[in-house]
């Protein structure tokens, strides 16, 4: 995005080991949470806003870089995670995996169903157009930054349950696991089996690649 973006682009990945990434607004605790991680464990700060994420071999995540043109991103910024969380939702449901994309009217409310959010986590809450179970537990969630160049919208999907105690650990929220637990799903979860993450990349990979008439 360093320069002006003049047609989609995206990238679909895993990860071999766990990290902890925490939201730019988040950069003041890096110091903290980095006394606190377990060795040989990383931590990053990403330049979207929202709360800390465990990243790890459970999750699946993309990233979407868009004109400013492109309709996925006109109108109000929130409106802008619905081209992707809907595209989520209909991967997930190739595999078998029930969930919809929360419309912004009805996030306070599916919030408040869940009990207390998490607010330093970015699967603590829920925010228009993110992917839940039918409990309303959340099972993907976005992030998006917008400059003068272009539109960055990113995803994380997880694929099978996280460790949530070690990233509220590493916050030093440990009260908040039992929440953290309450408040999200897997895919694995919600489909019993061995879940092979590579697979469900690929899925998204190419989903997207239609999606944006780009090549997978």
């Amino acid at each position: 995005m360093a320069e002006p973006v003049t047609e989609p682009r995206f990238r679909v990945w895993t990860y071999a080991a766990p990290a902890i990434v925490l939201g730019c607004s988040q950069r003041a605790l890096r110091e903290d949470v980095a006394q606190r991680l377990p060795p040989g464990l990383d931590l990053q700060v990403r330049p979207s806003g929202g709360g800390a994420v465990l990243t790890g071999p459970w999750m699946v995540s993309a990233s979407v870089v868009l004109p400013l043109g492109h309709p996925w991103v006109q109108g109000r910024l929130s409106g802008s995670y619905r081209g992707l969380g809907q595209l989520h939702v209909e991967v997930l449901a190739q595999w078998g995996v029930a969930a919809s994309a929360v419309p912004e009217p009805e996030v306070a409310l599916a919030n408040e169903r869940l009990g207390p959010v998490v607010d330093w986590a970015c699967y603590g809450s829920l925010a228009p157009w993110e992917v839940v179970d039918a409990q309303g537990r959340k099972l993907v969630g976005l992030a998006q930054r917008r400059q003068r160049t272009g539109v960055l919208l990113v995803a994380g999907t997880l694929a099978c349950r996280p460790d949530w105690a070690l990233l509220c650990d590493a916050l030093g929220r440990p009260d908040d696991v039992p929440a953290m637990l309450r408040r999200t799903v897997s895919c694995a979860d919600l489909r019993p089996g061995p879940w092979d993450a590579q697979r469900l990349a690929a899925s998204l990979r190419e989903a997207l690649a239609q999606a944006l008439e780009q090549p997978a």
